[in-house]
């Protein structure tokens, strides 16, 4: 089984690249965000130690952990919010690793890990192939507002706290370009699983 991590920077267009291999490969996809999300919830492995780092007091009226009010704690204290990501980066690889046997029992012949985090993370660990999906800045912006509502100062605050776009194409195997002309993106895609294809079976 072919494992790809896909990485870019906030409006790059990630899940249309997710949503273009599962409807054209059959891949199984899943984003680490949303993965992060289970492991809080409170049936999730990490719920309790949350509790136990941060107090109940991140806990929504339906005993659900608030992200805005653990990120509200956790990003003025860089030892604090360290410690929590030392619980939940671990739990969600571990939930990966899990689904990735599941799916390889399966006969799956591609699985997809999407992360915002996939090099700080060290997903090269896990995946045999990284992609860097890229998009212009202005284009990006454009995204941004329309699709979030975001600021311009919200976009360049969030800009400045990613990689440099030299740093994605240093550390990734491929880059794919999504400014806008989809098929442009699937032909970049279909080209490297075409690629993938003839060094042999995934």
């Amino acid at each position: 089984m072919k494992i790809i991590g896909i990485t870019g920077g906030v409006g790059a267009g990630k899940s249309t690249v997710l949503d273009y291999l599962r409807e054209r490969y059959d891949a199984y996809t899943v984003q680490a965000d949303l993965v992060g999300h289970e492991v809080m919830g409170p049936e999730g492995s990490c719920y309790a130690p949350v509790l136990d780092l941060l107090g109940r007091e991140v806990l929504d009226a339906q005993g659900k952990i608030d992200r805005k009010k653990v990120a509200g704690i956790v990003f003025p204290r860089p030892q604090v919010l360290a410690r929590l990501n030392g619980i939940i980066h671990p739990a969600v690889k571990d939930d990966i690793r899990r689904r990735i046997a599941g799916q390889e029992r399966e006969g799956r012949r591609i699985f997809v890990i999407e992360a915002a985090l996939l090099l700080e993370d060290h997903y090269d660990e896990i995946c045999e192939d990284l992609w860097y999906i890229y998009a212009e800045e202005a284009v990006r912006r454009q995204r941004l507002k329309d699709q979030r509502g975001y600021t311009d100062e919200k976009i360049t605050d969030i800009f400045r706290n990613q990689q440099t776009d030299q740093v994605f194409r240093q550390k990734c195997l491929y880059t794919v370009e999504n400014n806008g002309d989809l098929q442009v993106t699937y032909q970049q895609i279909d080209r490297r699983i075409g690629m993938e294809k003839t060094h042999g079976p995934m």
